[in-house]
């Protein structure tokens, strides 16, 4: 998926999803995504936002008919609005583990279809692809290790998603990893934004290298 030479030929990317990279609204007059993934690009490149915030893994099907004609890379930051709507998983009374781990099943299951449609539609378009995992809250927020390892199961499906459609994967549990990084236990702050900028940057090959590029994986 890399785009060869960045100074040889220009790319389009595209930004599909959420908050996570529509998050102008939550950094306070900072640089948003969008603005920090243009200033990684040369001359030449250019990158689109079509995420919304708040919109729910069904909401990229929308945002796709809206794909410019000459989209080079697609990124994908969705799903932690879909996991957010089973938070009331987490106060559901349960008798045994087992029954507590078919519980978060069944709603993984729900997930995994949703996102597995979604992710059919991105192929679809035959443009390279990259997804990425719902990040981590801050390690202050309220239950913190609950809600990691209940996140967990989500991010499950969209890893397994990305390696078997051939998509690339950027992990941003591990590019979103201090306190810093979150304008809230939900959205990027301009310092976490820098992150997922430098990110997409080397998933579509204009960069390598630094400590946050190298979760990305194929």
């Amino acid at each position: 998926m890399a785009a060869g030479n960045p100074q040889a030929s220009a790319g389009h990317v595209v930004l599909l999803g959420d908050s996570i990279l529509d998050n102008k609204a939550y950094v306070d007059g900072g640089p948003d995504v969008l603005t920090q993934v243009r200033a990684e690009f040369p001359p030449g490149w250019k990158a689109t936002l079509l995420a919304v915030d708040g919109d729910v893994i069904s909401g990229v099907l929308r945002q796709l008919s809206s794909l410019p004609r000459n989209a080079t890379h697609l990124v994908v930051s969705v799903g932690g609005n879909d996991a957010l709507g089973f938070a009331y998983l987490l106060e559901s009374p349960a008798s045994s583990v087992a029954e507590a781990l078919s519980l978060f099943s069944s709603a993984q299951e729900r997930f995994a279809a949703d996102y597995d449609l979604m992710a059919e539609a991105v192929s679809a378009t035959g443009i390279p692809a990259a997804l990425c995992t719902i990040y981590d809250t801050p390690a202050s927020t309220p239950q913190h290790r609950i809600i990691k390892t209940a996140l967990a199961f989500f991010n499950d499906c969209i890893s397994r998603t990305a390696f078997s459609r051939g998509m690339s994967l950027i992990d941003l549990r591990l590019i979103c990893n201090e306190e810093g990084d979150y304008a809230n236990p939900i959205e990027p702050s301009s310092q976490g934004g820098a992150k997922i900028a430098r990110a997409v940057a080397a998933v579509v090959g204009l960069q390598g290298g630094s400590v946050e590029c190298r979760v990305i994986a194929r």
